[in-house]
C-alpha cells in the first residue's frame, strides 16, 4: 500500500498541503480530484519523492520511505508520469523507451510499448517531438508499462487531447489496473476517473474534504463544489 499520513509540503516555506491522508491500496484505482491549485500535483510530487514533506509520514507497503530520492522509489516499483508529456523530444520513439526501461531487456521494452500503443510501432525510428499530442502522451504512458510498476501516479494525462485519444488512453489505464497495478489518478474528466476509481479523494486548498467510494458522493454537491472539472 502507498500511504501519506498527515502530509504537509510545499514550496519556499508556504504549505500547499495541509495534514493530508490518503491511501492507495494494493489493486486499486484511486482518484484524486480538485480544481487547479488545490494541490494534487504536489500531492503526487510528495508521493514519489520529488518533494519532501515538512511534516508527515510516506509509506510504502508499510515502511517509512519518507525523504527517498525518487530514483530509490522507482526500483521500488513507484512510477510517475507528469503532466505535459514527460519525453525527450529530441530523442527517437524507440530510445525513449529503452530510457524508461532503465536498463531491462530493450527488446521486451519495445514489444511491451508497442503492443500496449500499436501507433508507435510505425513510429519508432522517429524523434519523439515530431508526434502529435496524443501519441506523445502515449510513449510517456508507456514506461507505466514496459517496467511494471506496483504503483503508477498519473497526472492530467489526458489534458489538451482529442476525445479519440482519451478513449484509447483509459482503455490502457483500464487494462493497467486489470493487471494488478495500483493507480494514482489526476483527472480533469471526473465522469471517467469516477467510473474507473474504486476509491475517491476530493481536495480543496491543500485539505481532504471527501474519502470513501465513488458511490458515496453527491454529484451534484461536493463535485460541483470543489472540483469544478469536466464531467465528460
Amino acid at each position: 500500500m502507498l500511504e501519506l499520513r498527515q502530509i504537509t509540503a510545499g514550496y519556499g516555506g508556504t504549505a500547499v498541503l495541509r495534514d493530508v491522508s490518503l491511501w492507495a491500496p494494493p489493486n486499486s484505482v484511486v482518484a484524486l480530484l480538485g480544481t487547479n491549485g488545490a494541490g494534487k500535483t504536489t500531492l503526487l510530487r510528495v508521493a514519489s519523492g520529488l518533494l519532501e514533506p515538512t511534516v508527515g509520514q510516506l509509506l510504502l507497503d508499510g515502511e517509512d520511505v519518507t525523504g527517498s530520492q525518487p530514483h530509490a522509489l522507482a526500483r521500488r516499483g513507484v512510477c510517475h508520469v507528469p503532466e505535459g508529456r514527460g519525453i525527450f523530444p529530441n530523442l527517437s520513439v524507440r530510445d525513449n523507451i529503452l530510457v524508461q526501461a532503465a536498463g531491462g531487456n530493450a527488446d521486451e521494452a519495445v514489444e511491451k510499448a508497442v503492443s500496449a500503443f500499436p501507433i508507435l510501432g510505425k513510429k519508432l525510428t522517429q524523434s519523439a517531438g515530431s508526434l502529435s499530442g496524443g501519441q506523445q502522451q502515449m510513449l510517456a504512458l508507456c514506461r507505466a508499462y514496459v517496467t511494471d510498476p506496483a504503483y503508477v501516479l498519473l497526472d492530467e494525462v489526458s489534458m489538451g487531447l482529442a476525445p479519440v485519444v482519451v478513449d484509447e488512453l483509459f482503455e490502457f489505464l483500464g487494462k493497467l489496473a486489470a493487471q494488478g497495478a495500483t493507480l494514482l489518478l489526476v483527472e480533469q474528466y471526473v465522469s471517467r476517473a469516477l467510473d474507473l476509481a474504486d476509491y475517491v479523494y476530493l481536495i480543496n486548498r491543500g485539505h481532504i474534504e471527501f474519502a470513501g467510494e465513488p458511490t458515496e458522493l453527491d454529484s451534484d454537491s461536493l463535485i460541483a463544489q470543489y472540483v469544478g472539472a469536466s464531467s465528460d
